[in-house]
Order: C-alpha cells, then structure tokens, then sequence
C-alpha cells in the first residue's frame, strides 16, 4: 500500500537516506563515547565516567528515535556496524590516549553530528517534514548540550 502523508517517496527516499548518514555517525560516535566511558583514567576519573555514561544513555535513545523516523518514512534501517563504517564522517580509534585528546576526539565527532543533523533537518524542511525536522531540532540541542559540557573540561 503506497504512503500518502503529504511527501513524495522521493522526498522521503531523500530524508531518510540523510538520517541514515546520521544515523551512522551517530551510532559509532555512541560506541566511541563508551570507548571513553571504559577507559577513561586520571583525576577526574569520576566526574567524567559519569558523565559519559549520561552521554550515552541519552545518544542511544536518539539513535532509536531516528531509526524509528526512517521506519516512519517508509524504509527500512540497515542497522549493521559494517554498514555504519561505510558511511560515517566519525573516526574510529583503537587506542586509549590521554584526557585531553579522548575529549577532544568526542568533541569533533559530536561536531559532526550536529552538522549531519542540521543538512538533513533543512532538507526535511524543504520537503515539509516537520516530524522530522522537530526530532532533529531536539537531537541537535542535546549533541549541542554534550558538546558544551565537555569542553568545559578542556
């Protein structure tokens, strides 16, 4: 049965080929916040081993919003990591480094997660999604959020 809720399937074919670029990004930089979670040492061992966690709590409950928003759009969500490493903009590292550079390391890929969000949030717009532009206006306020806080620790 075909989709008749006010967009083209090539306007959602376009939507959601953009969140699952996001989503991407969005899942190996989750991993990368647990890589830090994990290993994460020194003075503020803590603070910031919580604070991660609170980071990724909340990134994994984004990643099933917008994987369940590319449902919504009538497509199916190829959810391997193989396929996540074909198209992400976040770097996979296998190292453990000091503080600063696993801060920094998160920071850039929260940065790319925010830009993917706002590319895809103006081509919903464009294509008058308002679901999917609230849920990415909401996504990106939290990648904004994390962004802030950790570079308070810098």
């Amino acid at each position: 049965m075909e989709r008749e809720i006010g967009m083209s399937k090539e306007e959602r074919a376009n939507v959601s080929g953009g969140l699952s670029k996001l989503l991407a990004d969005m899942y190996v930089l989750y991993i990368k916040t647990q890589n830090f979670h994990y290993n994460i040492h020194g003075p503020e061992f803590y603070a910031l081993h919580l604070l991660s966690e609170k980071f990724y709590t909340q990134m994994a409950e984004s990643i099933d919003e917008v994987a369940e928003r590319i449902r919504s759009l009538g497509f199916f969500v190829e959810a391997t990591m193989s396929n996540f490493l074909k198209f992400t903009s976040v770097t996979e590292d296998n190292q453990v480094h000091p503080k600063i550079k696993m801060i920094e390391d998160l920071i850039k890929g929260l940065e790319i997660v925010i830009r993917e969000a706002r590319k895809v949030s103006e081509l919903a717009e464009k294509s008058h999604d308002a679901a999917t532009v609230d849920l990415l206006g909401r996504t990106i306020g939290f990648y904004e959020k994390a962004d802030w806080m950790l570079r308070s620790q810098i």
